[in-house]
């Protein structure tokens, strides 16, 4: 280099040592400055410019319009340029005049020149590729002023030593230059507008940092706004920012998909090059070293494909990092090294603390835009496998779907995806965890030579032990999950049941059951807890230990080993870096091997079977037929058995076909065949044009009424309105609180069973399609409304009747109109035919027939008298009619009867009513609607929302919440942790002082004395902090699992006797979120987070006091930098609060809607809507995100804040540590500087806690909440239970009784009085609304009398407690609900019946067969809500379970609507023959099952319109004659 710089007048040396460091007055050599200075920045930009050029090819935004400010930038370049090229032309004008300059004058003026030409160029190709702020360049001239400063002074200097400026061309020249680089530099910090032909943001809250500048990136300046505006209000959900385009779901999902479509191809050309039946020649054979495994598509490799490159840049940051994590131990060094030397020149000191400052902060900018980087790659890594699992779950095989239940899907979107995003930012661990490791010893070994060999194998001892303890918490953590799966899908069942519980009083034993599995959960929680402890340990004393035994073989090894205070410190400082490491990297191993299994979990489910979209040929087909199956042989999996087999079935364009047949004969599964749900083995099914379905089970969204109706199409009011009256919804909607608008509950809970049916129907009326597929949709509904809903919709009068429907059904009375009926037996076609065709035929169906109608000619006969008595329209007859029409729309019969007389009599009572009356009266039209419990009164909100929005809590938590937590933990727990925190610091610092005071001992001849003293002191006071470590540790455990056990109690406890109106209007995912997410928060977030909270906040007070001990200065800054750090605490943690409650909010939807995806997922498929249900859950992922991706940022925010503060206080004690060094000694610089490198992490550590604290605590306050509801009246009220054998007679009086169904709503039952006698069998009828329902709820007190009172056996109900009540009731409810367990579980959960009991009380409820031939018998598991048996056999286990009940009143709901007429008369007749001395109160939809009661109530809106028998009611012709006429009874 000294050549470079030539001799003579202008020639200098390169570098001299005398100048530059030992002097006062530091300057550097004009040669350095001329070369290496000047060039630094240029080699900075030429390095930087490939990757940034590569950066810039592939990110386009659109060209910016050339603006003033780049004009101006670039005019700055050129001057630039130009003053080189003067620079160099000058020394080329002096080699022409004679005195030669050195080379170096050549050679830097042409390197910068050309430099800046770049970097004026580099200023267009950004502008014209949308770069609004350049990074690059703002560090590259933020270089080229800092190295002009030096030559700046240098400059000014000489020219004030000399007298006169030397050169004064080179001089100007140099001046201007640097004027110029500095307005260069203050321009590249203002940011370009937006590109131009950029899409027009129409976002109306786009995310700013889109268009920060790159300094607002670096210090995420950009969310300074938001944080503001957090604390001033709290948050809400039209604050948070749009999502940037590279962030959402339709982007990231549709990369993932393809690289995963990419690997199942791979996979499978794999598996077609590996298969066998290729003959491989031998030679190949041994090539190939046998045959390959056939390879399973990757997801991982997909992940990595997809989500790559994000870590690929975090990666460069993370090195950076590392690197410079190990500057600042050096500078200490040096720092002690200045303190020790009383010579050295005083700006050394001030040198050394302004690096440190300088590197600190680097290094916290460059942490920061790793964790940045990383987290969001994390959250995309979330959004895309959730997108991938929805749209996998849209199209897997039912065989799947019955493998696992829905709860099982939905953990593997909400646990799984979640954890590989929890995983992801610790990925960059398993090498900079190794590299940090090596790069320590490395310096240590430069300290203390072979020694620290001792500390680093105690290190790697520690690091199985901490292995084995992840391990086993890791395997604890399975278990415990296991137990916690199966109390949530126990929970959720139960909230499901929640009313039969109650009907049955079966909620003690699933009290027991849940609390069962809760005290195995928390003896596994109390485990894992002390393992925690262990952990905690060795993480706090390991550094402590370490340096104790590495400084006592260093001492003990030789004995002129000196301990100076340089030595120590700074290997405390480099141990402090090692325990991070060590510590993480078992964690990170355990946590990889829990990602792992998710990671198979997610695969295996996504390589699980799909529906063959080709199951159902849709494009070819027999002309004139819309359906055919060619000999079909059909399964619902690969391994059972066929359900329907050699099905031969055409149904012609516009026919309507009924499926008839006996329970379980596959006449759904016939359906499903037809809608390509079940696997095909053979044959071949056709379907032409667009499907509409509906399923016997309705499945609702819970969505508006008008949203379920029109579902995804769009709003034509005609039609709507057309279908809303066919499917006789119009009345409902009147009763509804919001008409059309009404939000409809979860799985449809604010419908009655036939009001969810209606609407499933009117949904497919709605879609308009080709081919109507209806199973079974009349049966949940009331025979009145089946008759009208057939005729306005089914039949050949009907809106549908052009099209093309398959309606399997089990009323007799509508198969005359049908075009032809096939007969289904035991899955397979036993016979097909036109109505009369298959009477003739006198098979199997003739004889079904014959038992079941009545005789054809009476009916004929009648339906003519009829029609001769409507001419005559005799007064009486009128009468009769605008009776009937009171409670029935229309007089349709349930026979099968004439068209032509049909119509004429339609005609003259349409006449009737156009007219306006008939014989002078009115006839009043009422519309029916469908017999069920009106819960929709109830929801007697306005807008019609049943559902209340979930509170988001706003603002601070409270205290109380607090203060609640540690009356659960126990008082006296929680002053112990603290005080034993406090201890440990003490003794920590104790430890530190001792070993400061050691250093600075005197030597003696080389030598220092007492060195055992020094060690056992030192030994005591660390293992003292330990022990302390574990007693806080362990104290903590035993607190929060109490806390834990109390809290869940209390909640569960509440929960089984809220009343069921609070079940009504909650939906079941928000109590069960209480009990999943917000029981887990408590059971295993607080108390870590307690803990950390604790050991940052005693290591910051702690590192305070020992610089303020060691250099007393320090207390001035101490006050404006904690006023800064509250100001952004009170800042970050008021936003970040709200941001994780608005982000927990949102959660919750992506996983409800999921669920009901799974359940409705075949009617979502027979529509066609799989790609709109998938574009609806992107928008509630990106709905989430939009909160997750501001708390992401949140925390960076408050990190660089927070960490700057840190590094304030490592500059301010190394800078009054040099000021004041003459009275300091360098132990207690070493100490001082070292604890305030360590503070930054602490300071951060202790804001974040504080607020994970607050959004953690959150869960108290919710689980708070649900424990404080109303409950209902007492289970048992000791003073006064009915005597034992209550009641005895079975006789039940209702005494002017009156009930609502909540507060503020009207009455449902108004002054009802009647008396029913012991063993009477009375029928209860009426339209719906009547209060059919309320009236048995009523009587099990599920609904509180408003006045009056109901009376068994003289006594008032109310009086006893309501088990006492429940258990000597019996009722067979209208949905029967089983739960999964064995079916004596479910048939007797106390266990109180005899074997031989359940078994009769099966062959009594005709079940006997199917549970004997089970291999299980008794044990036989039902899956949850019974779904293995058909909903007959459910309803026949209900039957059992009142068998077994022998109680003397038994209530029957609605029970016969789902089944077919032969269940129904096995029913029948067991209720006649066992409980013949009973009390039976039965709500009827079919008048047959009551004509041979005792007597027969009408109700008729809450009040009772006849009571007679009904001999003598038809013979009254009220109200019950019309019905009863209606259904050809009478």
């Amino acid at each position: 280099m000294d050549a470079l710089c030539g001799s003579g007048e202008f020639g200098s040396k390169f570098w001299d040592a005398n100048l530059s460091l030992h002097t006062d007055t530091p300057d550097l050599t004009p040669c350095f400055q001329n070369s290496l200075l000047a060039w630094v920045p240029c080699i900075y930009l030429w390095a930087a410019l490939p990757c940034y050029l590569f950066y810039l090819r592939h990110h386009h935004q659109g060209y910016i319009v050339l603006s003033t400010l780049s004009r101006l930038k670039t005019v700055l370049g050129v001057l630039l340029w130009c003053v080189s090229w003067a620079d160099l032309f000058y020394s080329f004008h002096g080699l022409v005049h004679g005195w030669a300059p050195a080379p170096v004058f050549f050679v830097t003026p042409l390197v910068v020149g050309v430099t800046m030409l770049l970097a004026t160029l580099l200023i267009q190709y950004e502008r014209l590729q949308g770069v609004q702020s350049s990074g690059v360049l703002i560090i590259f001239w933020f270089l080229c002023v800092v190295c002009a400063i030096i030559p700046f002074r240098s400059k000014i200097l000489s020219a004030m030593v000399e007298g006169k400026i030397l050169d004064p061309f080179r001089f100007t020249t140099f001046y201007i230059y640097f004027a110029l680089v500095f307005f260069a530099l203050i321009l590249s910090c203002f940011r370009e507008k937006p590109p131009f032909f950029s899409p027009k943001n129409v976002d109306p809250n786009p995310c700013p940092e889109t268009d920060a500048g790159f300094l607002s990136r670096l210090s995420f300046w950009w969310f300074t706004k938001l944080a503001i505006l957090g604390y001033r209000r709290p948050l809400e959900d039209q604050d948070l920012w749009s999502l940037n385009k590279e962030n959402r779901s339709e982007l990231v999902v549709q990369r993932l998909l393809e690289a995963w479509k990419k690997q199942q191809k791979q996979a499978a050309q794999h598996k077609a090059a590996a298969a066998p039946g290729k003959t491989v020649s031998g030679e190949d054979e041994e090539l190939l070293g046998g045959r390959p495994r056939p390879r399973e598509p990757s997801f991982l490799q997909a992940l990595l494909v997809t989500f790559g490159p994000g870590f690929i840049i975090s990666t460069c940051f993370m090195l950076i990092q590392d690197l410079l994590a190990f500057v600042n131990p050096q500078l200490l060094s040096i720092l002690i090294r200045f303190i020790s030397n009383p010579t050295a020149p005083t700006w050394w000191g001030f040198l050394v603390a302004g690096l440190m400052f300088v590197c600190s902060v680097m290094q916290t900018l460059i942490l920061h835009q790793y964790y940045h980087c990383i987290f969001v790659t994390g959250l995309r890594l979330r959004t895309g496998i959730i997108g991938v699992i929805y749209r996998k779950a849209l199209v897997i095989t039912n065989s799947v779907k019955r493998e696992s239940t829905v709860g099982e899907l939905v953990n593997l979107m909400s646990v799984d995806a979640q954890r590989i995003m929890d995983v992801a930012p610790f990925l960059n661990m398993l090498w900079s965890g190794p590299l940090q490791i090596i790069l320590a010893i490395y310096f240590l070994w430069q300290k203390l030579g072979p020694s620290i060999l001792a500390g680093v194998a105690l290190m790697v001892l520690l690091i199985p032990i901490n292995g084995v303890v992840a391990m086993k918490m890791r395997t604890l953590q399975v278990e415990q999950m296991k137990f916690k799966d199966s109390r949530i899908k126990l929970m959720s069942e139960i909230l499901g049941g929640i009313k039969v519980l109650k009907l049955y009083a079966w909620e003690p034993s699933f009290l027991q059951q849940v609390e069962g599995i809760r005290h195995s959960e928390l003896r596994l929680l109390r485990q894992a807890a002390y393992l925690h402890a262990i952990s905690i340990f060795t993480w706090i004393c390991t550094p402590f230990l370490v340096t104790l035994i590495t400084l006592w073989v260093y001492v003990s090894v030789d004995p002129n080993n000196v301990l100076d205070a340089e030595r120590a410190f700074v290997s405390v400082s480099l141990f402090n870096i090692l325990k991070n490491p060590l510590s993480m990297l078992p964690q990170i191993i355990s946590g990889l091997t829990q990602t792992s299994v998710s990671l198979k979990r997610i695969q295996h489910f996504l390589t699980q079977d799909e529906l063959d979209p080709q199951c159902v040929e849709r494009n070819t087909i027999t002309p004139g037929y819309a359906v055919t199956i060619d000999n079909g042989t059909f399964t619902w999996a690969q391994d059972l058995p066929p359900t329907l087999h050699s099905i031969d079935i055409q149904v012609p364009k516009g026919a309507l076909v009924a499926v008839v047949g006996p329970v379980g004969c596959g006449k759904s599964s016939l359906v499903s065949a037809l809608l390509g749900e079940m696997e095909k083995l053979e044959g071949q099914v056709y379907v032409k044009g667009s499907v509409a379905y509906v399923p016997q089970q309705a499945w609702i969204q819970n969505c508006t009424l008008q949203e379920n109706v029109l579902f995804g199409q769009a709003l034509d009011p005609k039609r709507y309105q057309r279908t809303l009256e066919a499917c006789a919804l119009l009345a409902d909607l009147e009763v509804l609180p919001g008409g059309d608008k009404t939000e409809i509950g979860e799985k449809g809970i604010n419908l009655s069973g036939g009001q969810r049916q209606r609407v499933s129907l009117a949904r497919a009326v709605y879609s308009d399609a080709d081919i109507y597929l209806l199973d079974d949709p009349l049966s949940a509904v009331d025979s009145h409304v089946a008759k009208h809903i057939f005729d306005k919709v089914i039949g050949p009068e009907g809106v549908l009747a052009s099209k093309t429907r398959v309606l399997v059904t089990h009323g007799i009375s509508f198969l005359p109109q049908t075009d032809f009926v096939v007969v289904l037996a035991d899955g397979q076609v036993s016979e097909v035919g036109t109505y009369p065709a298959l009477l003739q035929r006198n098979g199997s169906f003739a004889n079904f027939l014959h038992n079941y109608a009545p005789d054809e000619g009476e009916e004929h006969q009648e339906e003519n008298s009829r029609t001769a008595a409507l001419e005559e329209a005799d007064d009486e007859e009128v009468l009769l009619i605008e009776d009937t029409l009171s409670s029935h729309t229309d007089l349709m019969d349930n026979e099968p009867v004439l068209y032509e007389v049909q119509k004429q009599f339609m005609r003259q009572l349409s006449t009737m009513s156009s007219e306006g009356e008939g014989q002078g009266r009115p006839v009043p039209r009422r519309r029916l609607a469908p017999a069920e419990k009106l819960v929709q009164a109830a929801e007697a909100k306005a807008n019609g929302t049943l559902i209340e929005e979930e509170k988001v809590e706003m603002g601070k938590v409270k205290l109380s919440v607090f203060w609640d937590y540690a009356r659960a933990v126990g008082l006296c727990t929680t002053l112990v942790i603290c005080l034993l925190y406090a201890g440990q610091s003490a003794a920590a610092i104790g430890a530190n002082m001792w070993l400061s005071a050691w250093t600075n001992e005197a030597t003696v001849a080389g030598r220092q004395n007492s060195t055992a003293q020094r060690l056992g002191v030192y030994a005591t006071l660390g293992i003292l902090q330990g022990v302390l470590v574990v007693l806080s540790s362990i104290m903590m455990v035993v607190g929060c699992v109490r806390a834990a056990r109390l809290l869940h109690q209390a909640l569960l406890h509440n929960k089984m006797r809220s009343p069921q109106s609070f079940f009504d209007t909650t939906p079941s995912g928000r109590i069960l979120n209480r009990f999943s997410k917000d029981i887990c928060v408590i059971d295993e977030a607080l108390a870590p987070t307690i803990l950390m909270l604790l050991s940052s906040f005693y290591t910051s007070i702690s590192t305070l006091v020992v610089i303020v001990a060691s250099t007393p200065l320090f207390a001035v800054v101490i006050l404006p930098l904690a006023v800064i750090y509250i100001s952004v605490q009170r800042f970050y943690v008021a936003t970040s609060r709200q941001l994780k409650r608005l982000e927990s909010v949102s959660r919750s939807p992506i996983y409800s809607h999921f669920s009901e995806t799974v359940t409705g997922s075949s009617v979502i498929r027979a529509y066609g809507r799989s790609q709109a249900f998938e574009a609806i859950s992107d928008a509630k992922v990106d709905t989430n995100q939009r909160s997750c991706y501001p708390n992401i940022s949140s925390n960076r925010w408050l990190g660089v804040r927070v960490e700057f503060m840190g590094n304030c206080v490592v500059f301010f004690a190394a800078l009054f540590a040099v000021i004041g060094r003459s009275s300091l000694s360098p132990g207690l610089v070493g100490l001082s500087v070292s604890y305030a490198l360590q503070v930054t992490f602490s300071l951060n550590w202790m804001i974040r806690m504080l607020s994970d604290l607050e959004s953690n605590i959150v869960a108290v306050e919710r689980v708070k909440e649900y424990s404080k509801t109303e409950t209902e009246a007492p289970w048992v009220v000791e003073g006064s239970r009915p005597p034992a054998g209550w009641p005895t007679q079975g006789e039940v009086e209702f005494r002017n009784y009156s009930v609502r169904y909540r507060p503020g709503l009207d009455l449902v039952l108004k002054d009802l009085s009647l008396r029913v006698r012991g063993g009477e069998k009375v029928g209860i009828v009426g339209r719906t609304g009547a209060g059919k329902s309320s009236m048995t709820l009523s009587l099990f007190r599920l609904l509180e009398a408003a006045e009056g009172e109901i009376r068994i056996d003289g006594l008032n109900v109310a009086d006893i407690g309501l088990h006492d009540l429940r258990s000597q009731l019996t009722i067979i409810p209208q949905d029967p609900i089983l739960f999964s367990g064995t079916l004596r579980m479910n048939l007797d959960p106390f266990g109180s019946s005899s074997e031989e009991d359940i078994w009769r009380a099966l062959e009594l409820s005709h079940l006997h067969t199917f549970v004997s031939s089970q291999p299980a018998g008794l044990d036989f598991l039902c899956s949850e809500g019974g779904e293995n048996l058909s909903v007959g056999q459910r309803q026949l286990v209900c039957l059992a379970r009142a068998l077994l009940r022998k109680s003397r009143i038994l209530v029957l709901d609605e029970a016969t609507a789902a089944i077919d007429l032969e269940t129904d008369d096995l029913i029948q007749a067991t209720i006649r023959t066992q409980f013949e001395s009973c009390t039976v109160l039965t709500i009827a939809h079919r008048l047959n099952t009551i004509m041979d009661y005792t007597r027969v109530l009408v109700l008729d809106k809450g009040t009772v319109a006849e009571f007679d028998s009904p001999t003598n009611l038809i013979a009254a012709r009220g109200i019950f004659y019309g019905m009863a006429r209606d259904a050809g009874l009478a």
